[in-house]
């Protein structure tokens, strides 16, 4: 009768189908092949080392994505860090006249060339600024309509060519380098040219250092 329990190369296989920016890295070439076997072989309690480091090496590529992963070092390899240090957060609550109170300062900020960034959320608005720009902002604002100040952070901005609009999976490859060293990610945003990591003031040479490597 045939053993009916999944081979050590399925078991992989299935494990690694399920975490995509495992499997990215693997594609890419950028995982360290024993590294990833050692997590494999103790989530799934497999003791077939070498066998597990063997099916990480000959993980599928599906249709494309030879040419989706080149197409991801290139950007890559023209990409640069840039970083800010002493940046903060503001998270306001929705309301018809946030925007309008918000008026001269951002136009202010912007007129200084300032930090000042504005996303709209689901349940309000995160404002991005200087943290000396802090007090500006919240001064013309009731008081609540703040929700949180978030100080100390630290922005690491990956700018690459304008190819990257047409280059899928580069935020997911970043974003989960960033999550393999317990680095926090406090906000994230991908905008045109720019992919954009806020981070905790203490993680800032951990980020610098896993990301320059990636890009090289």
């Amino acid at each position: 009768m045939p053993d009916s329990t999944p081979s050590v190369a399925r078991r992989v296989r299935e494990y690694l189908d399920g975490q995509p920016v495992l499997a990215d890295a693997l594609r890419l070439g950028i995982a360290n092949y024993s590294a990833v076997a050692r997590r494999i072989s103790a989530e799934l309690e497999l003791r077939q080392t070498e066998a597990v480091i063997a099916a990480c090496r000959r993980y599928p590529r599906g249709r494309g994505e030879a040419s989706r992963a080149a197409g991801v070092q290139r950007v890559l390899r023209k990409s640069r860090i840039e970083t800010r240090t002493k940046v903060a957060t503001i998270t306001v609550s929705q309301g018809a006249d946030i925007l309008q109170r918000l008026g001269d300062v951002v136009e202010e900020l912007l007129d200084e060339n300032s930090l000042c960034r504005l996303i709209q959320v689901s349940r309000g608005t995160v404002i991005i600024v200087d943290q000396d720009s802090v007090p500006r902002v919240t001064h013309a604002l009731r008081d609540n309509q703040v929700i949180r100040v978030r100080k100390n952070l630290v922005e690491v901005a990956v700018a690459s060519p304008e190819s990257i609009e047409e280059t899928p999976g580069l935020l997911t490859l970043l974003t989960g380098v960033l999550s393999a060293q317990a680095i926090n990610i406090v906000e994230a945003l991908s905008c045109y040219t720019d992919t954009i990591f806020l981070l905790e003031e203490d993680d800032l040479n951990a980020a610098i250092s896993v990301l320059t490597k990636t890009l090289q």
